[in-house]
């Protein structure tokens, strides 16, 4: 389109036609989503104002945003916070992606229903700001009829991002098309990581999504896609690094399709409604309840955030109220106060990533949750929409927070849950940098006393990792979801919480004692000295439970009649490792060092590999440690290895096909694990291995290497046996390699020809199926038959319930996540090796992983193991 090309834009509804400073809203009022008019309606209903695209509606149908063939974007806003009524009011007369012409009907509405519950029924008809598109004429001051002439439109310029959005300009580059396999979607972290990706990469790069797309270098764009699970995506860039940056940005989403992602919350959107609160002393009903009986007096219903119980007295957490002037002190010094305040919050976000004032698992969690935050504070719509408000005369906190709460009210109008409650992490920014803006830091929350029940609307991560202290028992929201970040950052922490409690809990005065039950989704307001009594005695006989299963995790792993089993864990940092140790490990079955190679542009040196090696190590002591060689390529592509995309990246070139094919790469590698020094028995693990030539290929490199480097002793050489032809050649496997480690999650992949990245599949790939079983017993097998060591690494080690049934197949050690190594050490001590035999001849003969799981869950299990 050329600059003096024009676009008519029609009325499409009738009304007072008026300037946007009229809209009662700052977003729209400081013009930071673009320019154009507002419209107040007589009529409700709302029509095509030219020939577009509907690209996006959200499911609130409160707003359409059209994309014309010029390429400018408008959006038809209709009211201002309508988006709160969920729907209500509002009928859709069109669908997301459908052509539209001049004048067809796009919503209707009831506008007398509107003008009762909304803020404004002022409707905002605007140009948006990434268009490239300016307002040459506007009719504004006056009534105008449905379909007359409202605005002119021209193209000012070419945008930079033409090609890649197909007008003019050079073509695209590259394209590829992927299966999102993040278990929900493009939320915050996922978004986050794929922007970060991008960032030292010369590249224009947009992720389309059913007839929307948004620029991947912007978090609050991406999420703003609302892309779930098992969702198709087109990726498409263009630039010097077109090709790296889909390489990175695939890397990205196949290295979480094969992660075991942790358990999460419930979902607030499937929470159901809990059930009556029971007695403090006795097991839940079984069965069903019948019908929910009406609270009683003193006792909240909500959802379940994070398990656990509580008891304590209440203390109301209020969030900071923050003034901010509208008018700015000039253009060039509000910019620099923005720059200085976003600054510092990047300085105490980075601090954060590094060392979060919380320990153990938690700490990752909030490792991710500063990450992200770092990338929503650089987020480029963020700025650009604050930027464009100080040059309009606004201050840089009044810029701040309007840039910001334009991007929540995106998000609000999203279907997907998870998605909206990501609103937090954006309000937890805007208050940071405001906090900045005014001189103050996020200030540490008065001393607590002792278990208390800190109860707040919605807390905000910041808050919460403030709040990180021993005498914080529980959390009670009023408001927030199951999936917000707090939520997830308080199961980390293993802090019992509620959210959606309504706003009656802000009523509950400080001090208060309360009884927080997240099994039953209760919190009980001031009860009886009896029901305090009972609560604290299930707390003191809980944490009984839970020291015994700590402090018995720390001795070696055998079985009721003396069996040796060992139990290690699966780690991918020190961090990790120091977690393990804490939980019993025996050692370390599984580093991933893949931590070590992604998100870069170049791969680790030998001497950055050594050092982390070492690290770990030291942790370890003389436990063991397993090092498996990177598994990367085909799903997991590393943008600076400039592998060619495949049509089937899970039967392409991965694992230690990547490494052979890259032998630098894996002598640098195996150089670095073999100078770790120290008590620690390293290991080396290879990945998908498939023939006994390529045991021979790295063997013989690993030997070159350590006469070279005059290494006397020898080191260890495992394999991976994760498909059905290595387990059927495991005689030879065995043979060749000095011990066997069984990944299960690959090897049901492809014994039950299911992808493990297809959410369709997914309640049927089971590693317990009876096939999965006949190839570990297999692999079992031929270990002992060649005196070797028969491990499994895989997901299904993890899992208490199959801990005995893996064992009666002959496994002689697990590898686990750290966090359940005290169930499996107490479910594999409550069972003899008889027991576990006679189980695994039974489950063999099962016809299905269904009844192979019924079938291990009769087997009686110790208290010990259940807790």
């Amino acid at each position: 389109m050329n600059a003096s090309d024009t676009l008519t834009l029609l009325a499409p509804l009738a009304g007072w036609s008026a300037p946007l400073d009229e809209a009662p809203d700052e977003v729209f009022a400081a013009r930071l989503l673009g320019d154009g008019v507002a419209i107040d309606p007589t009529e409700g209903t709302l029509h095509a104002p030219c020939d577009a695209e509907v690209v996006l509606l959200p499911a609130s149908r409160h707003a359409v945003t059209l994309r014309a063939a010029a390429g400018c974007q408008i959006l038809l806003h209709v009211g201002i916070d309508t988006v709160a009524l969920g729907g209500e009011g509002f009928q859709a007369h069109v669908s997301q992606g459908a052509r539209v012409r001049a004048g067809d009907l796009l919503l209707s509405f009831d506008l007398d229903f509107l003008a009762q519950r909304a803020r404004s029924v002022l409707t905002p008809i605007i140009v948006t700001a990434e268009s490239g598109c300016a307002i040459r004429a506007r009719t504004v001051d006056r009534a105008v009829a449905l379909g007359e002439r409202l605005m002119e439109v021209a193209v000012l310029q070419a945008r930079p991002d033409d090609a890649s959005r197909g007008g003019a300009g050079a073509p695209v580059a590259a394209t590829r098309r992927l299966r999102v396999s993040f278990e929900h979607g493009i939320h915050a972290r996922p978004a986050a990581l794929l922007a970060a990706s991008l960032r030292s990469l010369a590249a224009d790069v947009r992720l389309i999504a059913r007839g929307r797309e948004a620029n991947a270098r912007s978090t609050v764009a991406l999420m703003g896609l609302g892309v779930r699970s098992g969702e198709e995506i087109e990726i498409r860039a263009s630039g010097p690094d077109a090709h790296n940056a889909l390489n990175a940005l695939t890397g990205i989403f196949n290295a979480h399709a094969s992660a075991s992602p942790p358990a999460e919350p419930r979902s607030a959107s499937t929470a159901v409604v809990p059930p009556a609160v029971r007695d403090l002393g006795s097991a839940a009903p079984a069965g069903r309840p019948a019908a929910q009986p009406a609270p009683a007096p003193g006792i909240l219903r909500g959802v379940a955030a994070s398990p656990g119980l509580a008891v304590g007295p209440a203390l109301q957490l209020r969030r900071p109220e923050i003034r901010v002037r509208e008018a700015g002190a000039g253009i060039a010094a509000e910019h620099a106060a923005l720059d200085c305040a976003r600054a510092e919050v990047r300085a105490r976000l980075e601090r954060a990533a590094l060392a979060a004032p919380v320990g153990g698992e938690a700490r990752g969690t909030a490792q991710e949750i500063a990450a992200a935050h770092l990338e929503l504070l650089d987020d480029p719509e963020l700025i650009a929409a604050a930027r464009a408000a100080i040059d309009a005369g606004r201050s840089a906190g009044f810029a701040w927070r309007a840039a910001v709460r334009g991007s929540a009210d995106t998000l609000r109008a999203l279907a997907d849950a998870r998605l909206r409650e990501r609103v937090d992490d954006l309000l937890d920014l805007e208050t940071q940098v405001l906090l900045a803006l005014e001189g103050e830091a996020v200030a540490a929350e008065a001393a607590l006393p002792q278990q208390a029940i800190v109860i707040a609307r919605e807390l905000l991560p910041s808050q919460l990792i403030a709040l990180a202290d021993a005498r914080l028992a529980g959390i009670a929201m009023a408001a927030g979801g199951a999936t917000s970040h707090a939520a997830i950052l308080a199961a980390a922490m293993g802090i019992p919480a509620l959210v959606a409690l309504g706003a009656e809990v802000l009523a509950v005065p400080d001090g208060t004692e309360v009884i927080l039950d997240a099994a039953d989704g209760v919190l009980e307001v001031a009860p009886g000295a009896a029901r305090l009594v009972a609560a604290r005695a299930r707390l003191a006989a809980s944490a009984a439970r839970r020291a015994a299963l700590a402090a018995a995790a720390q001795r070696e792993c055998r079985t009721a009649d003396g069996v040796r089993i060992e139990v290690l864990a699966n780690i991918g940092s020190a961090a990790e490792a120091q977690v393990a140790v804490r939980n019993g490990a025996e050692g370390c079955g599984l580093l991933r060092t893949e931590f070590l190679f992604l998100d870069r542009q170049t791969p680790p040196s030998e001497t950055e590999q050594t050092a982390e090696y070492q690290k770990i190590a030291e942790l370890l002591g003389e436990r063991p440690l397993t090092i498996r060689t990177l598994d990367a390529g085909g799903d997991k592509p590393i943008a600076y290895l400039q592998m060619p995309a495949e049509e089937n990246p899970a039967l392409g070139l991965r694992g230690i096909r990547t490494s052979l094919a890259r032998p630098q790469l894996l002598r640098t590698q195996l150089r670095a694990v073999l100078a770790v020094r120290g008590p620690a028995r390293c290991r080396l693990l290879l990945p998908m291995i498939s023939d006994v030539e390529e045991i021979e290929a790295v063997r013989a490199v690993l030997e070159e290497l350590r006469v070279e480097l005059g290494r006397t002793e020898p080191i260890a050489l495992g394999v991976m046996i994760e498909t059905p032809a290595a387990a059927l050649l495991a005689e030879r496997m065995a043979a060749a390699a000095d011990f066997l480690s069984i990944g299960t999650n690959d090897l049901t992949q492809y014994t039950l020809a299911m992808d493990r990245g297809n959410p369709q599949l997914a309640a049927r790939l089971d590693a317990l199926h009876p096939a999965v079983l006949r190839l570990i017993a297999r692999t079992a097998e031929a270990a002992r038959a060649n005196g070797r060591h028969a491990a499994v690494c895989g997901g299904l080690a993890s899992e208490p319930l199959a801990a005995p049934l893996l064992v009666g197949l002959g496994v002689n050690e697990l590898s686990a996540v750290p966090s359940v190594i005290p169930q499996l050490k107490a479910r594999i001590g409550s069972l003899s090796l008889s027991d576990c035999r006679a189980l695994a001849a039974e489950a063999l003969q099962q016809p299905s992983a269904a009844a192979v799981r019924a079938l291990a869950a009769a087997l009686p299990m110790a208290a010990e193991a259940q807790a």
